[in-house]
């Protein structure tokens, strides 16, 4: 099986991109490893699939695979990819336009100065819906991993995350700690492990674990979850430069009741088939 493909990256969280409306596809978790693979495929932290819509109501089905094979319901960083794709390959001539996703609809928009947002919906901080094994809703919850209590905020941006503040990220245990804790029984469906460095209210510095994949360049998810944390503890502004090592994002929030909005670059890299 022959697949023409499109390798992309936002801001370092890199993806191969499969149009899934103009040529057939059955790609298995074995196939989408084997295609992520950095030394026996193309490499990526997640593949995109864009599929026919379920209904008229949306353009497109927007479908994400981790390099593991798993699929999950959210990638920020890659909605700006599949925005991009889908205008460049012109599958749409709308410069907005809304896709399904496992979590829900999501608003896309190309914006003139070459940037993509993405409308990321609401963060979600009911434990049940992100979800979380814990008696009650908190700011901060706890818990001990190989004899260290560990705090962190949790929240549901269509994926489960989890955020720790820490002095500086470049010392963060993202390597130790980040695994033991996307693993951790706390979180029954795994999650994204968020360490934020608050340098002052309008800017953080951010570095992701994330579920399925490892720590990436970037996550924009992930950065939207550390947002909303910081938000809800009066520590962070309603316009936020999220610094990540891949380059930077800006986030969005007017508070409760309101949708994220992330706005950042999306990059063609190369265009290629692969024969599975």
């Amino acid at each position: 099986m022959v697949i023409k493909f499109t390798k992309m990256q936002g801001i370092g969280n890199d993806f191969v991109v499969i149009d899934a409306i103009n040529q057939s596809l059955n790609l298995t978790s074995e196939a989408a490893r084997q295609i992520a693979d950095r030394h026996f495929g193309i490499g990526c932290d997640q593949i995109l699939l864009v599929e026919p819509p379920s209904s008229s109501d949306v353009s497109f089905r927007y479908r994400i695979l981790n390099a593991d094979g798993s699929e999950v319901a959210q990638c920020g960083n890659g909605a700006r990819c599949f925005a991009r794709f889908v205008y460049d390959k012109g599958l749409t001539r709308e410069q907005e336009f809304l896709v399904e996703t496992a979590s829900g609809i999501m608003i896309l928009t190309l914006l003139d100065d070459g940037q993509v947002r993405v409308n990321m919906g609401e963060p979600e901080f009911a434990p049940a819906q992100i979800p979380l094994n814990v008696p009650a809703e908190s700011a901060v919850y706890s818990t001990d991993i190989e004899g260290q209590t560990v705090q962190f905020g949790a929240v549901s941006m269509g994926n489960p995350h989890a955020v720790l503040q820490v002095e500086d990220v470049d010392t963060a245990p993202v390597e130790s700690l980040g695994p033991l804790l996307e693993a951790h029984a706390v979180f029954p469906q795994r999650c994204n492990i968020g360490f934020m460095q608050i340098v002052s209210p309008e800017h953080i510095r951010l570095r992701v674990f994330e579920r399925g994949a490892g720590e990436t360049l970037a996550c924009g998810s992930g950065a939207c979850a550390a947002v909303a944390i910081g938000q809800r503890r009066h520590q962070l502004a309603d316009r936020v430069l999220v610094e990540l090592p891949g380059g930077q994002l800006t986030i969005e929030w007017q508070g409760e009741s309101s949708p994220m909005l992330l706005t950042g670059p999306a990059v063609t890299v190369f265009e290629g088939e692969i024969n599975l």
